[in-house]
This record gives C-alpha cells, structure tokens and sequence, in this order.
C-alpha cells in the first residue's frame, strides 16, 4: 500500500472519534521530537482490560515508512477496531 493511501486511511479512522472497544492507540518515539524511530502499538479489547503492546521499529521515521503504515492499516483491519487513537508528536526516548 502506498505510504499517502496509509496514512489517509490511518487519519480518517482518528478523526472518528471515540466509538467503543477495541480500541487501538499509536504512540511514536525518537531520541528527537523530528524523528519517531519507534511506533507502539496499544490494543485494549475492553474497557478495564489490560492493553497488549506492540513495537515497530525502524532506522529514519516510522512516521514516513511505508511497511510500518502499511502493517497498521493491516492491524486495523484485522482487529476490527471500533476506535483508533494517536498521541501527538513523539515522545522522547531517554
């Protein structure tokens, strides 16, 4: 898939808004707030339910990786997400 084609698809389900579990969030990381080299993937099933994590890393920004928005959409697909959520900027990895 297309990195642009991702990237609307992923922006089109934040703008949704809150509509029930599963939820779904992307919080991306870097050692700067330019480049996010790690993306954290966060899957709640249910309200209360602890949520399962996964990493996605790459060498420049995961942002602009074509597989790494390519593998989220895939996710989003299969998990049948209800609400997808995404913190702004990039959280500093210390």
């Amino acid at each position: 898939m297309h990195i642009d084609k991702a990237k609307k698809r992923i922006a089109k389900q934040i703008k949704k808004g809150f509509n029930g579990y599963p939820l779904i969030s992307l919080e991306y990381f870097g050692a700067t707030p330019d480049a996010a080299t790690e993306l954290v993937i966060s899957f709640v099933v249910e309200e209360g339910a602890e949520p399962q994590a996964q990493t996605l890393a790459c060498k420049l920004d995961a942002r602009e990786d074509e597989t790494i928005q390519s593998t989220v959409v895939k996710i989003l697909e299969r998990a049948n997400v209800n609400t997808l959520t995404e913190r702004s900027g990039v959280s500093i990895i210390s």
